[in-house]
């Protein structure tokens, strides 16, 4: 069941997103050739403490840390440590913030100093896809539509969604209904109405999309070893088109 959030509720979304945002940002100011993973952990950790909020991953099905970081041709929940950013990187930061009960949850790719046009490609391309996921989050429209737009811009410029991992409904839970694809056919699906809360993240490969999960059990990566983009935001669906939730990263 898809719930729908009243005016208070979002306020209560809105303040852990402002958290995430601001960690998001903290990250980006920080990340350099040579920064250790496992150093952003820990000073993301303690922003999103001294902030009144929680680390909403570390512990989440039994997650290790506070924050993931995934780089290259890792797709999603790297696992931060002694592993240090080297020039020509990407690196996704992923972030969620539970506070008084409510979550938030976005992430970004940035580049670790000077990378390649077609990193740099794929970045722009994953945030476009984003974006074009978020404009149909309307209400009237059905739940689909978000995962085609994402598909459509993607898979012009050449690159692949993956399909093993989604978005997801967000709230009083870090993962609620429904699971939202970026990728499928249009108009299928619930149809979409004012007040319902996603967390839409395309994960975009340079190469195929079909992706592995390391030994360490969480470390997802793409299998034929390209190089992988992930963005998300958290949005709430109005009659007149989105509101995002976690603006300005």
């Amino acid at each position: 069941m898809i719930t729908i959030k009243n005016a208070a509720d979002i306020e209560g979304l809105k303040e852990s997103c402002r958290i995430v945002v601001e960690a998001i940002n903290l990250a980006e100011s920080l990340i350099a050739p040579g920064l250790k993973t496992g150093e952003l952990d820990r000073i993301i950790a303690e922003f999103i403490q001294s902030a009144g909020g929680r680390p909403a991953f570390k512990g989440f099905y039994g997650y290790p840390a506070n924050i993931c970081t995934s780089i290259d041709e890792e797709v999603v929940h790297g696992i931060p440590g002694d592993r240090a950013l080297q020039e020509g990187q990407i690196v996704s930061v992923d972030v969620g913030v539970e506070k008084n009960g409510w979550y938030g949850d976005a992430a970004k790719t940035f580049a670790v100093g000077a990378v390649s046009v077609e990193k740099q490609r794929l970045m722009q391309v994953t945030r476009e896809a984003l974006y074009r996921g978020i404009a149909k989050a309307v209400e009237g429209n059905r739940l689909s539509d978000i995962g085609h737009a994402v598909q459509q811009h993607v898979e012009k410029a050449g690159f692949s969604v993956v399909r093993d991992l989604v978005g997801h409904g967000i709230g009083r839970s870090m993962h609620e209904a429904p699971q939202i694809p970026n990728y499928g056919e249009p108009h299928r699906g619930p149809r979409l109405k004012e007040g319902m809360v996603f967390a839409i993240e395309p994960m975009v490969n340079a190469g195929g999309y079909a992706v592995r999960t390391l030994a360490d059990q969480w470390t997802v990566v793409a299998e034929d070893g390209s190089c992988s983009a992930h963005f998300e935001h958290d949005v709430v669906v109005t009659r007149n088109g989105a509101i995002i939730l976690t603006e300005g990263i």
